[in-house]
């Protein structure tokens, strides 16, 4: 997995305070969201230029977090409300996920606002030909409207692997079958870390390829993508700046791998 690395860093926006919870840095907070907060509720504190959330232990700190976060929705702090939670996990001492220490569950909307990890899946869904094939995002969807996309991706979900979300995406996104999705083939991770207007993206992608029979179409089935198009190797990097950061992070991926 390649390090955390902030894309921009000398942008306006990256004017932000490390985010600790009993010791751990777990995330980071833009310097106005950080003033909200410590207005808001006593529980936060800045300590040696981070902002502290001061608690006995990291389920008080979910607790918090998931009482605040409704009051941050409504005052227009966070957006794109989906009612369903990631989890926090610890860092591991090399700066990735410990996956065996997960701290607390949040609505993933509010992951972005305090910095925290998040990780998703991205399936490159390819013909034996090599062309592949790339989807368009939903004009309505709160991140990254209208941009380009891969076959399918998105979040994992508190209690969900990473096998779980492929079959799951791969069908709500591009219909495919759960006996064409188990064929996919896990491809190792990379993270991408950026500031957006909503906070700091920093998320694990879990890359999966996806061999596809050369007759199958993909068809979306909950209304989060508004069309399909196949695009041979070669024709890729020209549609990069075309997709969203994450997918054209994966798309690379995939072509650095797949060139001989």
């Amino acid at each position: 997995m390649t390090a955390p690395r902030f894309i921009a860093p000398d942008d306006v926006r990256t004017q932000r305070l490390p985010f600790e919870v009993l010791g751990l840095q777990l995330g980071w907070v833009e310097a106005d969201i950080a003033e909200w907060l410590l207005a808001r509720s006593s529980a936060f504190q800045r300590r040696a230029g981070s902002l502290t959330l001061q608690v006995a232990s990291f389920a008080e700190a979910g607790e918090t977090l998931r009482t605040l976060a409704p009051d941050m929705r409504d005052a227009g702090l966070i957006r794109g409300w989906r009612n369903e939670a990631y989890t926090c996990f610890a860092p591991s001492a090399d700066g990735d996920l410990d996956l065996a220490r997960p701290l607390f569950e949040l609505e993933r909307a509010a992951f972005r606002r305090f910095g925290l990890t998040s990780r998703a899946v991205h399936i490159n869904g390819y013909t034996a030909s090599g062309d592949m094939w790339i989807g368009r995002r939903a004009a309505h969807k709160a991140i990254d409207p209208s941009l380009l996309d891969n076959l399918a991706a998105g979040g994992i979900s508190a209690g969900e692997t990473p096998d779980a979300c492929v079959i799951r995406e791969l069908f709500e996104e591009a219909g495919v079958p759960e006996e064409i999705a188990t064929r996919a083939v896990a491809c190792g991770a990379i993270r991408t870390t950026r500031c957006e207007h909503d906070g700091t993206h920093d998320e694990v992608i879990h890359c999966f390829d996806l061999l596809l029979p050369d007759d199958f179409t993909p068809a979306n089935q909950d209304g989060e993508v508004s069309g399909f198009q196949r695009i041979a190797r070669g024709a890729l990097p020209a549609h990069l700046a075309n997709m969203t950061p994450d997918a054209a992070a994966v798309t690379r991926d995939f072509l650095r791998r797949h060139t001989a």
